[in-house]
């Protein structure tokens, strides 16, 4: 069985439901890369979004796309980075609550941002 197919009216769909949500983050040029790759490098500067990476998007789409019900029952993240923090930012926005697994051997210093996320809006397992 093959994954489903993202198709363009999922993608105009999503930018729809992230409207106000997330930033429209600008694509850069950079000099210095472009230099040490000898061709043009563009960065899109995800960066600048609330959680700090691309990966708040994939979890609001998700999460607000959940049936009342499920949202009810709150949903679960397993990571100690990007993800952690989004599933927690818009589990929090989205009025569910989160469970945000980290790995053993995880960094605090690492991992501090998605652990007072996932503190302040749902709950974190440690192994």
């Amino acid at each position: 069985m093959s994954p489903p197919q993202v198709t363009y009216d999922d993608v105009v769909a999503a930018r729809e439901l992230l409207a106000g949500v997330v930033v429209h983050t600008p694509v850069l040029a950079s000099r210095a890369l472009s230099e040490a790759v000898g061709g043009v490098v563009h960065l899109k500067c995800e960066n600048l979004q609330r959680a700090g990476s691309f990966k708040a998007r994939g979890a609001y789409v998700r999460i607000a796309r959940l049936s009342d019900e499920e949202r009810a029952r709150g949903v679960v993240a397993a990571s100690a980075g990007n993800h952690a923090q989004g599933v927690a930012l818009n589990a929090r926005l989205l009025g569910t609550k989160a469970a945000v697994f980290m790995p053993e051997g995880w960094h605090y210093q690492r991992s501090r941002r998605p652990w007072a996320m996932a503190r302040r809006s749902s709950s974190l397992a440690v192994p």
